[in-house]
């Protein structure tokens, strides 16, 4: 775990992660609240690709709780069935669906709170949303994450809530709400877990990693 590098460095690694990508997107496919929902909630131990391959028929027949609760526990188990734990995951879904109807009118909370209260629904899927739809700054923190933030020094801590709270307390206001996309990028593409990519890092001589690549 490197040592917290300071503001000034901070500020410039993600100016250039701005310069390089000022809009970066999350690479889960959905078309409203509630699908990004459902996809996250989806996603977990799963690839963002794999999620998007079994969501794409079901997002055009179960767009909203009520269509989904409609398509009932095994029709989403057909559409679903490639991804990893989705009889839990669909169990969840047709869980939290109802509630949606039932507590609030169909739509999504924009709650953490309440996000949280949901079957199937942790802090990191409830800062996804969050961050994503609802344009909070909240910081949604994975492997690739963790990752980046302890190697780089960006956000060292050894829990997630930990890198969380170091996001937040480290990363300059003007980042933080796209701060864990450019994170989880650099992680997923570059600063990968075997192998990291140092050659082709746009931050290689900001970054205090003692064992780069060539």
């Amino acid at each position: 775990m490197a040592k917290p590098l300071p503001y000034s460095t901070i500020h410039e690694i993600f100016r250039r992660f701005r310069e390089a990508e000022a809009e970066p997107k999350g690479e889960l496919e959905h078309v409203n609240a509630y699908t990004l929902l459902v996809a996250v909630a989806l996603s977990a131990q799963a690839t963002d690709a794999g999620v998007n391959r079994a969501t794409r028929e079901l997002f055009r027949i179960a767009d909203t709780p009520q269509k989904m609760l409609a398509l009932g526990e095994e029709g989403l188990i057909a559409q679903i069935r490639t991804i990893g734990l989705f009889r839990q995951k669909a169990k969840n879904v047709m869980k939290l669906s109802g509630i949606l109807v039932e507590d609030y009118g169909g739509q999504v909370p924009s709650s953490r709170a309440a996000l949280q209260s949901l079957p199937g629904v942790g802090r990191k899927t409830a800062n996804v949303v969050l961050n994503m739809w609802f344009h909070h700054p909240a910081q949604a923190v994975d492997t690739h994450i963790f990752r980046v933030g302890n190697r780089t020094g960006i956000a060292p801590g050894k829990t997630v809530e930990a890198v969380e709270r170091a996001i937040e307390d480290n990363v300059p206001a003007e980042f933080q709400h796209h701060a864990h996309h450019w994170l989880i990028l650099h992680g997923r593409y570059t600063c990968v877990a075997r192998k990291p990519k140092c050659g082709a890092c746009l931050i290689r001589d900001l970054c205090p990693y003692e064992e780069k690549t060539l």
